[in-house]
């Protein structure tokens, strides 16, 4: 989240200072597009300009397009299809990665300089709420959420709109404050997960040294977590505990929730002995199986820092996933 707040914060300053500035958004993309879903970027007319819409030829033809359109005080609110191959008979990008990207250029006013603000505050206050880009313009609700990360409806270029859930999207809960949560949490951080650490160690050095997550909290008892750690699509939980009985807890009460990830670090042969107990004890199936373990990438990670690579890697795994 902490990636949008320069590009905003750009907008901003050059509304303030009577700056011309345009927004370049990425409302849709398919197949190998370098440009996603929501990438976004703005561009003044004193030639600076914060953010990517995916780079390469086709970004550099849009702020070049950008900055001639605000040098000659032309208002744009436009949507742009873009292929991504040069066979395409229209609309081609000028790049060879095929798929394809539908761009909007859109001169930020004075009067969107509340919603900018807004949107300002909310990440930096780590809140989450709604922007809203149609044919009329740019609009932000604080605190109003959708149960999607991102909305198109296309109808024409004249009729559309596009809906982003602003704010962290994505809700990262590690449990055990140790030296790969340490790790993880550095890693994760720099993705925009919002980062919850959890640990029954009130003295724990790398807990207390863990300057990345954004909420740490102290338990007595990992079973609370059962009524902390809600269930969500956008919900990843590793479990990292100090010894086997402690992950036992914590797995136990997190049993019944549907996450995005869950995750649980340890050996194979600790691993193997846990799902045996759990099947002994005639535990449903589906609920472990679900679970990822050992966690990580197999890379034969050792350190901290290589086992907190290849969870992450995981994760990231996960999250794009499309089927």
């Amino acid at each position: 989240m902490q990636k949008q707040l320069p590009t905003w914060l750009l907008i901003n300053k050059s509304l303030h200072g009577k700056i011309p500035v345009m927004l370049l958004y990425v409302l849709e993309s398919d197949g190998s597009s370098p440009g996603r879903q929501g990438f976004f970027m703005a561009v003044n007319a004193s030639g600076e300009m914060n953010g990517s819409i995916g780079g390469g030829m086709m970004e550099h033809k849009f702020v070049e397009m950008a900055r001639d359109m605000l040098k000659s005080g032309q208002q744009a609110s436009s949507v742009r299809k873009q292929i991504h191959d040069k066979r395409a008979v229209k609309n081609q990008s000028g790049m060879i990665c095929s798929g394809q990207q539908t761009n909007f250029l859109y001169t930020v006013s004075g009067n969107d300089s509340k919603h900018v603000e807004n949107i300002i505050a909310c990440l930096r206050e780590n809140r989450s709420g709604l922007l809203t880009l149609s044919s009329s313009g740019l609009s932000f609700q604080d605190n109003n959420i959708t149960s999607h990360n991102y909305t198109f409806i296309y109808q024409s270029d004249e009729d559309w709109k596009y809906q982003e859930k602003i704010g962290y999207k994505n809700h990262l809960y590690i449990i055990g404050g140790g030296h790969c949560a340490l790790a993880l949490s550095k890693i994760m951080q720099l993705m925009d997960f919002y980062i919850h650490l959890y640990d029954d160690r009130k003295d724990l050095n790398t807990f207390l040294e863990n300057n990345y997550a954004h909420e740490k909290t102290i338990l007595d008892d990992y079973t609370r977590l059962n009524n902390i750690i809600p269930s969500g699509d956008n919900n990843y939980v590793v479990v990292m505990t100090v010894g086997y009985r402690t992950d036992d807890l914590v797995i136990r009460s997190l049993f019944k929730k549907q996450l995005k990830y869950f995750g649980v670090l340890g050996s194979s042969k600790k691993i193997e002995k846990m799902f045996k107990d759990y099947d002994a004890e005639g535990i449903d199936p589906n609920k472990f199986k679900r679970i990822y373990a050992p966690i990580g990438l197999p890379i034969k990670s050792q350190t901290p820092e290589e086992i907190a690579v290849s969870i992450a890697a995981e994760i990231i795994q996960v999250k794009n996933r499309t089927e």
